[in-house]
């Protein structure tokens, strides 16, 4: 498990200081910058060459309020990995409640043959160790 703690914005809110439903996407792609240095070193920066992942798929579903004024810990598994995807979990908490929870979806991706291509073993075995408990099952 991966875990960020995000200290909302001004603009993250609207005028009631719930925070805005664009904000949960921007927060859950921030949160799976971790898992990207599996795939590319964050000394590099990425490229078409040297980053082979594309996002393909994501959903959320709000579960509870969300405000300005609480911090909020992303916290994020892996779901499911294929043989050329793997399927990513994020919660989203505040205040020790669950407000959200959602799924992308990231193909390994060949940039300058435009298509998918097999997860490398190496990979599979590093996304492995984070692997989302059994007891955490998504549902929409």
């Amino acid at each position: 498990m991966f875990t960020v703690t995000i200290t909302p914005r001004f603009g993250d809110a609207d005028t009631l200081g719930h925070i805005n439903n664009v904000s949960l996407a921007l927060w859950f792609e921030l949160a799976r910058n971790p898992l990207f240095d599996i795939f590319v070193s964050r000394e590099k920066i990425p490229s078409r060459e040297n980053f082979p992942l594309i996002l393909v798929h994501t959903d959320y579903d709000f579960v509870a309020q969300m405000y300005l004024r609480a911090d909020t810990e992303i916290k994020t598994w892996i779901e499911k990995i294929g043989n050329k995807s793997f399927t990513i979990y994020h919660e989203a908490w505040q205040s020790g409640r669950l407000c959200a929870k959602g799924r992308a979806v990231i193909v390994y991706y060949n940039f300058g043959e435009e298509k998918s291509a097999p997860l490398p073993d190496g990979k599979k075995k590093l996304l492995s160790e984070h692997m989302l408990p059994p007891d955490r099952e998504f549902s929409l």
